[in-house]
């Protein structure tokens, strides 16, 4: 079951990595994400906080694949460092203001933090 959780992580990483890449090539979301305070796309500032999205999501997938002993095989604190910043990533999800944002990243960031907490746990 740990395995199958270690895909669906890994899968949801790279969706939300992907999404974050266009909204840094102007993709018109902007209402997606972010507080949904924009329309469009966003403004440098966004695309700005996106890459460092991307560089933060590349580290959470390190984390949870080395917790859940597939590679890079980094040590184990990052996999538990990764899951605390998955639960704040979802509960901000589900509070945010943004109705568009909460019925889309509410439930995809909640199915990865049972699968990261599946990856960690080895369950």
């Amino acid at each position: 079951m740990a395995a199958t959780a270690t895909i669906v992580y890994s899968v949801g990483i790279v969706g939300v990595i992907g999404f974050q890449l266009c909204l840094i090539a102007g993709a018109p979301w902007a209402h997606l994400t972010q507080g949904g305070s924009h329309a469009g796309p966003l403004p440098v500032q966004g695309r700005v906080f996106a890459g460092v999205s991307v560089l933060l999501l590349l580290f959470m997938a390190c984390g949870i694949l080395s917790a859940a002993e597939v590679q890079p095989g980094w040590p184990r604190w990052t996999g538990w460092t990764a899951l605390i910043i998955q639960a704040l990533t979802t509960v901000a999800n589900w509070i945010t203001p943004s109705l568009a944002e909460r019925r889309l990243w509410g439930p995809i960031t909640s199915v990865m933090l049972i699968a990261a907490l599946m990856a960690v746990f080895g369950e």
